[in-house]
């Protein structure tokens, strides 16, 4: 099946939903995108937790969550809420339960909106002690929701209060998982299960949130769950977020990848960026992210054609024909400029204390490169592009390894004059005529690098290569992207939620990107930021990925101290065993959705309880409740014994 409108995919739309009342500042309709965070702070700290929603205003917040674990939690709430209102501080506030759905009765009272999660609402959560369930023994646990679930509606309906349906991937009751599994399929009837008892009820002022710590899963599963509710004629907002992040640029980067997809689809009506720091550092980055791309509204029209063989809720890689290296079955390659790779710096020398690899494929114009330069590539198996009016203006070059030609739409005509077994076609859209069509047809050693200028630039992309698909045209693409950044963090999140979209839907044989006028944007942070998006879409792997949780009034720990100790060892341990720069390490505050979203970790470290952690691999737990002083050194400890007997 198909979403309702295709054309959104090419031409920026925003979603059309229902207004949903929280407190004064109402969303979905025609309300801007709005951003949000939530505390850290213990709820029973009233001046602590009353700051920190005062700082997280202050950054741009429109709404904050507070966790209450319990009734005291929860009734705590009125105290927060009259020393905000002292403070001239009427920011709507959300109530986040797990488990207790007597403490989600007790907070519709005083908070704005609750946030329930359908996978412990009622149930318990992953016990695994019931395996199948009859069609009759499935009702009557449906029959144990309405019990609980109806009067809490009725309550939030007499106080005005709003309700956020909050699913996670990582904690999906036993009886959705006996019949669906661990899958978006699962997530969505998750929801579903809840969302049609608030239709019966009459009641709307619902948000959905549907997350994973997996981008594909995330946002694959938002797909899924918006066609389910256009069938059964459901138009309620989406709060959107990648949960479990992690910190610093790669929590940035993962975010725009999977919060950049859906926006770009238009859609999405609030939105959370996860990350393992400050709550209030939250904020800037959802900002940024929402402006950049709702920029895009009003945009000149892209009239795109999806490939019929496209799946937009499942979607697979484009088949392409390999071209040494590139397409095929091989991952994603990153192409960079000569300017921005440190291979080719001044000092003409590779930077080995580089944690991250360098790009393979290098672009020089119509420069030529040293002798110098010629030898490191092939040294270091780099192929370098030159245009190909420089190697048939001086034939002598033709042979000259590792040196392959690009060619503008204009030189196409000219590619049979090159025997190269790979060239390069730098395109656009508007440049797919059909004298290229052929070209491309006659000449599959041809990897075209698309390039836009358009203002909703994913879109243009998009319509390129669906265009190259539905023509049965099979020769790889590169999606470049360039930029006039104004600094690194703002070009690693206009390049990440751009790709985006493009890496999610399976269009994507590399990345190119440029930046241009930033002098303190350093070279090998373009080559990074490529490495990291792709890692970010589960395309590539290149370093070790940190999936940790942004903290809450639940963790038990000092999270941002333990997950810089973790780095610190992995680090150490990775520069002479690469085994550690492919792993996926779990790093969880508390039980509530630690080992589900850690089910895409290969190991986790999760609070316990004060002081104390257990250690998992995968979804078993290996160690339970061990003193949080030596946490750090037994995980460091059971993965390189783990990885010895991998290797035995």
């Amino acid at each position: 099946m198909r979403p309702g409108n295709w054309n959104a995919l090419f031409n920026y739309q925003r979603r059309s939903t229902i207004e949903v009342r929280v407190g004064d500042t109402p969303l979905g309709g025609d309300n801007p995108i709005r951003v949000q965070s939530m505390t850290t702070t213990s709820t029973m700290d009233t001046e602590g937790s009353a700051a920190q929603v005062e700082r997280i205003v202050a950054a741009g917040g429109e709404y904050v969550r507070l966790t209450t674990q319990g009734l005291r939690e929860a009734r705590n709430l009125a105290p927060i809420r009259e020393l905000l209102q002292a403070h001239a501080c009427r920011v709507p506030l959300v109530a986040d339960v797990h488990f207790n759905a007597a403490v989600a009765d007790e907070a519709a009272h005083v908070a704005d909106k609750v946030r329930i999660n359908p996978g412990n609402y009622v149930d318990p959560g992953r016990t695994f002690r019931q395996i199948e369930y009859t069609d009759a023994e499935y009702a009557a646990e449906l029959r144990k929701i309405e019990e609980k679930f109806i009067p809490f509606l009725r309550i939030c309906k007499a106080h005005g209060t709003a309700v956020r349906i909050g699913v996670n991937h990582g904690s999906l009751s036993d009886r959705i998982m006996s019949r669906y599994g661990d899958t978006p399929a699962g997530m969505v009837e998750s929801c579903m299960e809840f969302l049609r008892i608030c239709v019966r009820e009459h009641f709307t002022d619902v948000v959905i949130s549907i997350k994973a710590s997996n981008t594909v899963v995330m946002v694959r599963t938002v797909r899924l769950l918006v066609r389910q509710m256009e069938q059964e004629h459901m138009q309620f907002p989406l709060h959107l977020g990648v949960t479990e992040a992690g910190e610093g640029e790669d929590g940035r980067i993962k975010s725009a990848v999977g919060i950049g997809a859906l926006l770009t689809d238009g859609l999405g009506d609030t939105i959370r960026v996860s990350l393992s720091e400050e709550p209030e550092a939250e904020i800037p980055v959802a900002v940024a992210l929402r402006d950049y791309l709702t920029a895009h509204e009003g945009h000149m029209l892209i009239p795109g054609a999806l490939s019929p063989a496209f799946d937009y809720y499942d979607p697979q890689r484009r088949p392409t024909q390999a071209v040494a290296g590139i397409g095929g079955e091989h991952a994603p390659v990153v192409m960079v400029n000569a300017a921005d790779e440190p291979a080719f710096a001044r000092s003409g020398v590779f930077d080995a204390s580089r944690p991250a690899p360098h790009a393979e494929y290098v672009y020089f114009g119509s420069a030529l490169p040293t002798p110098e330069q010629l030898a490191l590539a092939l040294r270091h198996g780099l192929r370098l592009i030159v245009d190909a009016n420089v190697l048939i203006e001086q034939p002598h070059l033709i042979s000259v390894e590792p040196l392959v030609p690009a060619l503008s739409p204009d030189y196409l005509p000219l590619a049979g004059m090159l025997p190269h077994k790979q060239k390069f076609l730098f395109l656009s859209y508007p440049q797919l005529t059909e004298e290229v069509r052929i070209g491309l047809r006659f000449h599959p050693e041809i990897v075209v690098v698309a390039q836009s200028n358009h203002q909703n630039r994913a879109g243009e992309l998009r319509a390129l290569v669906h265009e190259l698909w539905s023509e049965e045209l099979h020769n790889p693409v590169i999606i470049g992207q360039h930029y006039r950044p104004a600094g690194k963090a703002d070009f690693q999140l206009k390049a990440a939620a751009d790709m985006g979209p493009l890496c999610i839907d399976g269009l994507v044989d590399g990345i190119y990107l440029q930046q241009q006028g930033i002098a303190s944007l350093a070279p090998s942070d373009v080559v990074s930021t490529a490495y990291a998006i792709l890692q970010a879409a589960r395309l590539r792997t290149t370093k070790t990925e940190y999936i940790s949780c942004p903290g809450c009034g639940r963790t038990l720990y000092n999270l941002p101290q333990t997950i810089a100790r973790i780095k610190q060892a992995v680090d150490e341990r990775a520069r002479t065993h690469p085994r550690f720069a492919t792993l996926k390490i779990g790093i969880m505050g508390c039980i509530v959705n630690g080992p589900g979203e850690m089910a895409d970790a290969d190991y986790g470290y999760v609070g316990a309880a004060a002081g104390r952690v257990s250690l998992y691999k995968q979804k078993t737990c290996i160690e339970k409740n061990i003193p949080e002083a030596e946490a750090v050194d037994r995980l460091i400890a059971f993965i390189e014994a783990d990885l010895k007997a991998e290797q035995a």
